[in-house]
């Protein structure tokens, strides 16, 4: 009886094991097919105003920067990154997530066209001017979950958990719109935890800034983000390249690098990418060109009460380069007059002008296309538009503007993660090479870019 009750046992033990290796085998041979694969991450990352040889050659300048120097060994890297005209903010912002030259993704400008100034001085803050789709647009299309802080022209962007870059006029106020433009609820739910968010253009802003991220990465898990550092633009603007407080500033953007890195592979591991990616270089200023005096006195406009009341042609100023826009583009006249005055100018070397754009020039660089002719000026220049002084005076700081083929004016670009090839230099490239090759290498499309992928 014991013989014949073991055995049965043993049948049934048997009989549950192999049903057992049958389920197993069967969901091994189902999982695949119908299983998600973890999310990638993606983490952009703008210093403003970052110059690439403040990386490559930090030695040289006795730089401690170790997570940005860990990029030039673990990943790859362009020596240079040619941008676009104007070599400024906004624009530069919109090609790195688009592809394209501003004459395509209708960023034209740090500021809107407001020759009379109406509007005081209104910028580009919308998405909705973008008229291209942008990568946040793309990672949607996947069904990636996105965030962003603090990027240019991303008020009411297609992102899922946004804090755009907005500013009115500053003060409490400011708060106030901040939570307004901001996804619905995000900025309440992370103040709770975080405190205020900060409002301000210094390294110790852009380390709250981080903190902020540090929280999105954590709690919301998208996988695209990305953020805009300003502080290195702002003191540029300040003390001018190169300077003792500018490297200060640098070293403490460092650290948040590094301490984002970790935290995006902690979170991601085997599965995140870090882009560092800069709008433009900077060159130091010491004169200023005034070209609305040059105008007034050619009788081009006229100013009133503070403002320019009447003109035929004025400046659009971009900092080292300056748009000439034609109040009547088919003005044959007024166009001749324009051109006289601008060479007249030119031909002079104490007015600082490198090389002065007509129409063609600019549609073949993709800039200003309601603009008639683009006055681009050397290192050192910046285009005053104030309606006092003389036509050059003395400048001091840093500036950037200039037309980007100018070496000071580059901008940086490094990456790292899953087939980065380590150590790879990718050379002088296009920023607008910078949005496709991103895309290419965590599985996006992004087929309106007009720039290539530089890695495979």
């Amino acid at each position: 009886m014991v013989r014949y009750s073991t055995a049965v046992a043993t049948a049934r033990v048997r009989r549950l094991a192999l049903a057992l290796l049958l389920v197993a085998l069967t969901a091994a041979l189902i999982a695949p097919a119908g299983a998600q694969p973890p999310a990638p991450l993606l983490l952009i990352i703008s210093v403003d105003g970052l110059r690439p040889d403040y990386v490559t050659a930090a030695d040289k300048h006795g730089l401690k920067i170790p997570a940005l120097r860990r990029l030039l060994k673990e990943g790859a890297f362009a020596e240079g990154v040619q941008g676009v005209v104007p070599t400024t903010t906004y624009p530069s912002h919109t090609t790195l997530l688009t592809g394209v030259w501003p004459a395509k993704h209708g960023i034209f400008a740090n500021t809107l066209f407001d020759p009379e100034r109406t509007g005081d001085r209104a910028w580009y803050w919308y998405a909705e001017d973008i008229r291209v789709p942008t990568l946040w647009d793309a990672a949607a299309g996947a069904g990636w979950k996105t965030a962003s802080v603090l990027w240019p022209v991303s008020v009411g962007a297609r992102v899922d958990w946004n804090i755009p870059e907005f500013w009115h006029y500053g003060g409490p106020g400011d708060g106030k719109l901040m939570r307004l433009v901001s996804t619905p609820g995000l900025l309440g739910e992370m103040e709770k935890e975080l405190g205020e968010f900060p409002r301000g253009l210094g390294a110790e802003h852009d380390e709250g800034h981080a903190r902020f991220v540090t929280w999105l990465l954590e709690k919301k898990r998208p996988s695209l983000l990305t953020l805009h550092l300003i502080a290195l633009d702002h003191e540029q603007h300040q003390t001018g390249p190169f300077s003792r407080e500018v490297f200060a500033v640098l070293e403490r953007l460092d650290t948040i690098i590094g301490n984002l890195r970790a935290t995006a592979e902690r979170l991601a591991p085997g599965r995140a990418w870090l882009a560092i990616v800069s709008d433009h270089g900077f060159a130091k200023t010491e004169h200023q060109l005034n070209l609305v005096y040059a105008f007034r006195s050619a009788g081009l406009l006229t100013i009133e009460r503070g403002r320019i009341a009447e003109w035929t042609a004025v400046p659009w100023s971009s900092g080292g380069s300056a748009a000439i826009v034609l109040k009547d583009s088919g003005d044959e006249a007024a166009r001749t007059k324009v051109r006289d005055v601008l060479a007249k100018l030119a031909g002079d070397p104490a007015n600082g002008i490198d090389r002065v754009l007509d129409t063609d020039g600019l549609r073949a660089r993709g800039g200003f296309p309601t603009a008639s002719f683009l006055v681009g000026l050397k290192p050192g220049w910046h285009i005053a538009s104030g309606f006092t002084g003389g036509l050059v005076t003395k400048g001091q700081g840093g500036q950037h503007g200039h037309l980007p083929d100018v070496p000071d004016l580059r901008a940086a670009f490094f990456v790292v993660g899953p087939g980065v090839p380590a150590g790879r230099a990718l050379g002088l490239i296009d920023m607008r090479d910078i949005a496709p090759t991103l895309a290419r290498r965590v599985g996006l499309t992004l087929p309106s870019a007009d720039g290539k992928p530089l890695l495979p």
